[in-house]
């Protein structure tokens, strides 16, 4: 006996009568469980009634409930994407205001936004002073890339050297560099806020290696290139990953004061006026 036993039968041959509603419930109901489509199963009636009213052809009423389906399975798909990358919050671009970037080139960040970057194992590396929104485009990237159906995840470079460090310490590095290849993009933010010893630069190093002409990875850093072997601790270690990095990235450079401290020097403004009086 198969699943399809109990498929309650549509007989339309010569002289039948006509199924039921309650048969093509039925029917419906069991067709869209063992295709794993709930969406079908919770939308067919009322698109039925719809297209019974608006007079839409078979064809029409087909492709409407299909539709609702696969947008419904990919906004499932994104919402899952966008969780499994553990950015600390969410960010989209069109939260950030351009109006602070005037450097920032607009034909740059809307090729970046396409994600076309990321089939190519292309890089990203977002420069610039803390508070100039580096996290908020890093983290608004890895939102489109998820929406693309990229898997993304997210880290600070600390964060990065301790899984790294942990992997290392069980005889398990290989395996984890090997699992973070499933990932299309990589996220490693705030590179330079802390300086690494030399173990810890090595295991980067690895990271960065893994990756290379392999998977993307987006950085973004406080400092520039030419002190990255403060980062380090070693120059020939920090030229030979920016080598690899920079290869087949873009480079963007913010610049500009802090929004945080732009916001509390607004605020204050704002504050002594009415204090004066």
């Amino acid at each position: 006996m198969t699943a399809y036993d109990d498929l309650p039968v549509l007989d339309h041959g010569p002289g039948s009568a006509p199924p039921t509603g309650a048969q093509l419930a039925s029917t419906i109901a069991y067709l869209a469980r063992v295709l794993k489509t709930p969406t079908i199963a919770r939308t067919w009636a009322e698109l039925a009634e719809t297209a019974r009213q608006s007079g839409w052809s078979h064809e029409e009423y087909l492709a409407t409930v299909l539709q609702r389906q696969v947008a419904d399975r990919e906004a499932h798909g994104t919402a899952l994407r966008i969780g499994g990358a553990h950015f600390p919050q969410v960010k989209t671009l069109e939260e950030f205001n351009l109006d602070h970037q005037p450097s920032l080139r607009r034909d740059i960040l809307a090729h970046l936004a396409t994600t076309t970057w990321i089939p190519k194992a292309d890089n990203v590396v977002l420069l610039g002073p803390p508070g100039v929104g580096k996290t908020h485009l890093a983290i608004a990237l890895g939102v489109k890339a998820a929406q693309a159906g990229y898997p993304v995840l997210f880290d600070t470079a600390t964060g990065w050297v301790a899984r790294l460090a942990s992997a290392h310490a069980a005889g398990r590095l290989e395996l984890e560099l090997k699992r973070l290849r499933k990932y299309k993009l990589l996220i490693i933010d705030e590179i330079g806020y802390l300086a690494f010893d030399h173990d810890a630069a090595n295991l980067f190093f690895q990271l960065v290696a893994s990756r290379y002409e392999q998977g993307s990875i987006l950085a973004t850093s406080n400092m520039p290139f030419g002190r990255w072997g403060e980062i380090f601790s070693n120059d020939i270690v920090a030229a030979a990953m920016i080598d690899r990095l920079v290869h087949h990235a873009e480079v963007v450079t913010l610049a500009g004061d802090s929004y945080r401290t732009r916001s509390r020097r607004e605020l204050l403004e704002r504050d002594t006026p009415a204090k004066a009086k």
